[in-house]
């Protein structure tokens, strides 16, 4: 939603790297910059006008003047008036004192109201909610029914005594404040604590659907009132929040579609404008795909500073905290990482989600923005049928994996066998950095970590070449001659110390106590 403004953004702040101060004529250009950014964003020309200037007013105080990185601190200015035209903090559904807590979903026909009313009611059931949902939308054609599906989709019970209607022929006969109010009394009576009531949207901001709102509210003194409006409408957005706020006087915004291609000028007008917080943020079409909105968060992704707090936030909910000690133990432990383990880890990734939208939130991610647009979320699937073509045996053990074996592989996954094969390198290098790591010898290629690549590692690789290198032989042939027999007589003695046996099938019998295996590999040995 917000590449265009996040790459207009990132570029401006370039420019001011490496500069010890800046000059009136330099936040003059950098302001100039985040005003055509946001101008071409759609956000309302009189948000981008507070914006500019506070941002302006800012930086030519003592507060970037006397900053050791002024860069760094324009950077943090933005960033932080970005958070308080996107509302300050989050805000969070107010139950009520006594359930159910009803929450009245309003919008325009097309905005994703009913859609939303089935993410809300997942969200809400995951917080531990015995949501209900009741379909007053009366008027477009199967807006009831697909409310149902929806219900059905989330576990989640649809109070619906009327059908609706199911042509745009068909005159609406029902009275949606009298299913409004039903639909609370059965709420209470059922023990629900939740009420969402979905009510009809219009192709325009017209009286007609105003009143209809307006009873609605009357009827049901719902304890939050949620504008759902489509993120992609763009300056649009601003007027018709304004004629809703009128009308029915909402308390919260719902964005959808926030994970469209539009500019995203609505996320950043409706709260300035109308006074009311962004609460919640839809940002894909399954019912999971539905989060609660953090200011301070979305305003570090469009600075593409990353989110990496709602990423911690998702791997806790679909994180299986048993195959996490399982793995912490191994890892204890020293054993092997397995292949098999491999694919649970990878299966646990799954759970979280679409591996772009998490990719998406580390920091620098515009960077690699093309790369993770060309990405296959289907590479995971090639990968778990590679894995499970494999045999038990065959997955601890990788390493017998010869030619007939991988082209039986390759056949039972539908892959090529080029595609085994750099699986099977890209595990090597895993279990030998999981090896690695938990001999305690750090990250192999990380800077100021023990390991190959590494500062220790540059080091003792430096002695160890030093210690190893031979001196130059003699320019005297008499000398260097002698110097050549010498060594040949220790060699000699070398090959009369070494204990006897063949490297293959030797006789010298092999004690694997003694050799300082990791736990469970003695089970290779034949023993």
């Amino acid at each position: 939603m917000f590449n265009s403004l996040s790459d207009r953004l990132t570029a401006t702040f370039k420019n001011l790297r490496g500069k010890g101060r800046l000059s009136e004529a330099d936040i003059d250009a950098t302001v100039r910059e985040i005003r055509r950014a946001l101008l071409d964003a759609d956000v309302a020309v009189s948000v981008v006008r507070a914006f500019t200037a506070s941002v302006k007013e800012r930086a030519l105080g003592l507060e970037v003047s006397q900053a050791l990185n002024p860069g760094q601190q324009i950077v943090k200015i933005v960033n932080e008036e970005l958070v308080g035209i996107l509302g300050g903090e989050t805000r969070r559904i107010r139950l009520a004192k006594n359930p159910p807590t009803v929450i009245m979903l309003a919008g325009l026909q097309g905005a994703g109201k009913t859609t939303l009313a089935g993410k809300l009611s997942t969200w809400l059931k995951g917080q531990g909610h015995s949501p209900l949902l009741v379909a007053c939308d009366l008027q477009r054609p199967n807006a009831v029914r697909q409310l149902q599906v929806n219900g059905e989709r989330a576990g989640v019970p649809v109070f619906a005594p009327h059908p609706g209607v199911s042509s745009e022929f068909e005159a609406a006969t029902g009275d949606p404040v009298a299913v409004a109010r039903q639909g609370v009394a059965e709420a209470r009576s059922r023990l629900h604590d939740v009420v969402i009531v979905d009510t009809a949207g219009r192709l325009g901001v017209d009286a007609e659907l105003m009143q209809q709102a307006a009873d609605i509210r009357a009827a049901i003194d719902p304890d939050e009132v949620l504008f759902v409006i489509d993120a992609m409408i763009g300056q649009d957005a601003v007027t018709t929040a304004l004629a809703f706020s009128e009308g029915v006087d909402f308390t919260g915004v719902v964005l959808t579609k926030l994970d469209g291609d539009a500019r995203g000028g609505a996320a950043l007008s409706v709260a300035s404008v109308t006074g009311k917080p962004v609460m919640f943020a839809s940002t894909g079409e399954g019912l999971k795909d539905f989060e609660l909105f953090h200011p301070d968060r979305m305003a570090s992704r469009i600075l593409d500073m990353g989110d990496i707090l709602t990423l911690i936030e998702q791997a806790e909910k679909s994180w299986d905290k048993d195959e996490a000690a399982r793995m912490a133990k191994k890892f204890a432990d020293q054993e092997d990482f397995t292949l098999d383990d491999f694919l649970a880890q990878m299966q646990q990734i799954r759970n979280m989600g679409s591996m772009k939208k998490m990719l998406m939130m580390m920091p620098g991610a515009a960077n690699m923005r093309e790369a993770l647009e060309n990405f296959d979320e289907r590479e995971i699937d090639r990968v778990e049928a590679i894995v499970r073509s494999m045999t038990p045996h065959e997955r601890v053990a990788p390493k017998i994996l010869n030619g007939s074996r991988r082209a039986r592989i390759a056949r039972g996954s539908g892959v090529h066998v080029s595609e085994v094969n750099g699986l099977l390198e890209r595990f090597a290098q895993a279990q030998k950095m999981m090896k690695k790591m938990a001999s305690g010898g750090g990250v192999p290629g990380m800077p100021g970590m023990a390991g190959p690549g590494g500062f220790g590692g540059a080091r003792k690789s430096k002695a160890v070449a030093a210690k190893g290198k031979k001196k130059p032989r003699s320019g005297n042939p008499a000398k260097a001659a002698q110097e050549a027999r010498e060594a040949e007589v220790r060699r000699e003695a070398a090959r009369a110390a070494a204990p006897t046996g063949a490297a293959f099938g030797g006789q010298q019998e092999l004690d694997p106590s003694a050799m300082n295996l990791p736990k469970g590999f003695e089970k290779f040995l034949g023993k």
